[in-house]
């Protein structure tokens, strides 16, 4: 057969992993980003990156991490894919450490290690605070050498805006957009890779960059039937800057190198304690109360990031944010100055944003949105599966579309451990580009061979949209929707969620989705038209904003970052299980559910007021685990 080629749409860690393992096995790469690769989301990682090292001298190890994973993510996640990734993290760390990422050290030479929230060990390791920007550059760098060879082609500043499928139903290119022209046009491919990132700006404000829609991965579940799965979990951080744009990120590194979160005590007040409903007194008037050490004292600072986010709300909600807003303390002024210099990227956000030195002043954040964890749904046969041969991992349930990274929901269940979507991107990304060529190699045919017709009719589709939004002569803004539908998401589908807070914010968002029809441009240029191409994306944005919405009404317990009111405890008899969304036009989505694999640990109710470093012993391990990196790379 001739080479092959793949399209891959997205440019961050997932997206470069993937180009960078199909290159290497040979195939060519259309790669696709809407904006430069360098500025994909990735970039604005900051924390680090897990994996279990031997130098660490605390006993750690692979199952540990694979443990903490699936018990930070409340036992949502299928555990086959989630233990190969931990056992591949170190190997992919050794990779990383090979094309030059320069990651903190020890004295002794060894990469350096930070712990991370919902764990007790230090197996996290990071490039002062711009880590992802340091992982976003060596892989891009590996990607570069690929072009040189001509290897890969790159389409940056474009857009995607449908899949093309032959008549068996198997994708073989894309229709994108040029963002600066609109010009629409199509690549020809064997099959198709996403790896485009989270979606934010459903939300409004987010700790995501302004062009993570999720409208790509919206555009497969509505116009080609990619069933999304866990959309309801979305992950709040607790520590961000409020901002009246948005709100930027302050790491998790920051407690992990010891910062402390606080408010000013007051004698006078109770509240309930989160960690058990007790009644218990506001710490001491005049006196720092570090509330989330008073609260969680086995993990303290480093609790969960969803435990965190909805104490720091109990706090606030009890009137002792800081000023009497919505924000309490994050304090790093007690740390040495050479703890504070590993911290410098994000403590110079602080500064930039706010005109105040956080290495003097206490930072006030607030908890904000920042990742999902639900998406794209991929399949994962385990190796011990039957059909294994005739599956593909990382394979969307359209036959040739392939998805990696945040935009599918694999690896996290029902809450991310932080320190992990780094991980989870490169791995995802490198074991999609190899199911991937598999996938191909296994057709047998030329994928173009059937799609007579198929790339005209789809430009075609893409093409009558854009007149008619054009046309469209209506009183209604787009940016005015978009702030209505952000606030109805953070008000009712974020951290306080009920069932009638989310009947009513289905209905809102019903409204939205018939006012989007009788919207008007102010722009009807054909250049840069920043309007129109938002007003595109979101007819996508809106379903999926319904589909999160639907999916939490569904789900009639808490779990991890789902937590609704009168349903308080989680239920493993009847919701152990992954909700699967299917686009229905016009109606409600449906949801169906899978029951998640446990096989190799028996789910348990979390605790963190308690420290127990303890042994874990796997179930029946897998035999055979394969290992994702190159052997130049990697072994």
């Amino acid at each position: 057969m001739a080479r092959q080629t793949v399209t891959v749409v997205g440019g961050g860690l997932a997206g470069l992993s993937a180009t960078m393992k199909l290159a290497e096995l040979g195939c060519k790469v259309n790669l696709v980003s809407v904006v430069p690769v360098k500025r994909s989301h990735s970039v604005c990682a900051q924390g680090g990156i897990n994996s279990v090292s031997d130098m660490t001298g605390e006993d750690d190890s692979i199952e540990l991490h694979a443990y903490d994973t699936i018990r930070g993510g409340d036992f949502l996640a299928d555990q086959p894919p989630v233990y190969e990734m931990c056992y591949n993290a170190p190997y992919i760390l050794k990779m990383l450490d090979h094309i030059g990422v320069p990651f903190n050290r020890t004295a002794s030479g060894n990469l350096d290690r930070r712990r991370f929230g919902g764990t007790l060990y230090n197996r996290t390791a990071f490039c002062g605070a711009s880590t992802g920007q340091q992982l976003l550059y060596g892989l891009d760098e590996q990607v570069r050498r690929a072009e040189a060879k001509g290897l890969v082609q790159k389409y940056e500043n474009h857009e995607f805006m449908r899949v093309v499928q032959n008549q068996d139903g198997e994708a073989c290119g894309i229709v994108m957009m040029d963002i600066y022209t609109l010009d629409l046009t199509v690549l020809k491919s064997d099959a198709v890779i996403f790896a485009t990132g989270g979606n934010g700006i459903i939300f409004g404000k987010s700790t995501n960059s302004m062009h993570n829609t999720g409208a790509a991965a919206a555009r497969l579940f509505v116009q080609s039937g990619a069933l999304l799965a866990n959309s309801e979990f979305i992950q709040v951080h607790p520590t961000a800057i409020p901002g009246k744009d948005k709100y930027r990120l302050m790491s998790e590194s920051a407690r992990g190198e010891g910062g402390r979160v606080w408010v000013w005590g007051n004698s006078a007040k109770r509240m309930k304690n989160p960690a058990d409903g007790e009644l218990i007194t506001c710490g001491v008037t005049g006196e720092k109360w570090f509330f989330l050490e008073a609260f969680y004292p086995g993990y303290g600072n480093l609790v969960a990031r969803d435990v965190a986010s909805r104490a720091i709300l109990a706090v606030t909600d009890a009137g002792l944010g800081v000023d009497g807003k919505d924000q309490v303390y994050l304090d790093v002024t007690h740390l040495e100055p050479k703890t504070q210099d590993k911290l410098e990227a994000i403590l110079d956000i602080y500064q930039k944003y706010t005109g105040e030195d956080p290495r003097i002043v206490p930072m006030k954040i607030f908890p904000a949105v920042h990742y999902t964890m639900g998406g794209l749904y991929i399949d994962w046969p385990a190796y011990d599966a039957e059909d294994r041969l005739s599956r593909f991992r990382q394979m969307t349930n359209i036959k040739g579309v392939f998805a990696a990274g945040e935009c599918e929901y694999q690896y996290h269940g029902a809450n991310r451990l932080g320190a992990n979507s780094l991980l989870s991107c490169i791995y995802g990304g490198l074991v999609a580009g190899a199911e991937c060529e598999r996938y191909m190699q296994s057709l047998g045919k030329d994928v173009l061979s059937g799609s007579d017709g198929a790339f005209e009719e789809a430009q075609a589709k893409e093409l009558a949209f854009k007149q008619d939004l054009f046309s469209r002569g209506g009183e209604e803004n787009v940016h005015l929707l978009h702030e209505e539908l952000g606030k109805v998401m953070i008000d009712k589908v974020t951290v306080r969620r009920s069932n009638s807070g989310l009947d009513e914010a289905l209905q809102k968002l019903y409204q939205i989705r018939e006012r989007y029809k009788h919207i008007g441009l102010s722009d009807k240029g054909n250049y840069v038209n920043q309007t129109y191409i938002f007003a595109n994306q979101f007819k996508y944005i809106i379903e999926n904003a319904i589909a999160i919405a639907k999916a939490a009404r569904c789900r009639d317990e808490s779990r991890g970052a789902h937590a609704k009111e009168g349903f308080e405890d989680r239920d493993d008899e009847n919701w152990l299980k992954t909700s699967i969304i299917r686009y229905q036009k016009d109606l409600d989505p449906h949801i169906s559910y899978n029951s998640v694999d446990t096989r190799y640990f028996k789910p348990v109710k979390r605790d963190y007021t308690k420290a127990v470093k303890k042994k874990i012993q796997v179930e029946n391990p897998p035999a055979y685990v394969p290992i994702v990196t190159s052997r130049d790379y990697g072994r």
